[in-house]
């Protein structure tokens, strides 16, 4: 069993190496395996509870993230391989369960530290869709008819942000102040200027 634990202890702590020096360069910020991070969709809508690893029944599904899995392989393995030196006379049967034990502890302690990061990450991303009614300025001339797409500056939840524009009427000169209508994608708003909008209501659908 010393062997057994010795290959788990092994195993675990390389792939964990090997995920830090891959995300050294740039190749390991998402995690691998059952549990993915929480992705776009629900980074840019705020809906966390919609993600991989907030779905109260897949909640098991949320451990089994690779960095969980192989902290929980570590751990056992090295558990495991003291308390077989530790015990004399060796007591196999204990020594698997108390290793067993505490590497699943130490897989339920990782995926939950994971998932309040990614809840923090996704708490604090802008949601587009609040746009919709905001005032914002033309940065970049926005084309006629919707036939290419300008820039505009806006304020959203506390943030100067600057995303592409467009606009299904007349051409928006640099600087006119714009009102938003709706939100086509994360990255692209359709406006109209303010002051075509000051004797009639705002129509307010979003087509996310």
């Amino acid at each position: 069993m010393e062997t057994f634990y010795a290959y788990c202890a092994a195993i675990g702590a390389a792939l964990l190496i090997g995920q830090l020096l891959l995300s050294l360069v740039g190749f390991g910020h998402h995690d691998f395996g059952v549990g993915h991070e929480v992705d776009l969709h629900a980074e840019v809508h705020g809906d966390v509870h919609d993600s991989h690893l907030d779905r109260g029944g897949h909640w098991f599904v949320g451990l089994l993230s690779f960095r969980a899995v192989v902290s929980a392989l570590a751990v056992f393995g090295l558990v495991g391989l003291g308390l077989s030196k530790e015990f004399s006379p060796p007591r196999p049967g204990a020594t698997f369960v108390i290793a067993l034990a505490v590497g699943g502890s130490m897989m339920y302690a990782v995926a939950w530290l994971l998932r309040v990061l990614y809840s923090l990450r996704a708490d604090g991303t802008v949601r587009v869709e609040r746009s919709v009614g905001l005032p914002g300025t033309v940065y970049l001339t926005i084309p006629a008819r919707k036939s290419g797409e300008g820039k505009v500056t806006l304020k959203i939840q506390g943030r100067i942000m600057e995303l592409a524009a467009v606009t299904s009427g007349d051409q928006i000169p640099t600087g006119t102040a714009v009102v938003v209508l709706a939100v086509l994608s994360p990255q692209v708003i359709e406006v109209e200027p303010a002051a075509a909008l000051s004797a009639r209501p705002l129509a307010g659908n979003t087509h996310v």
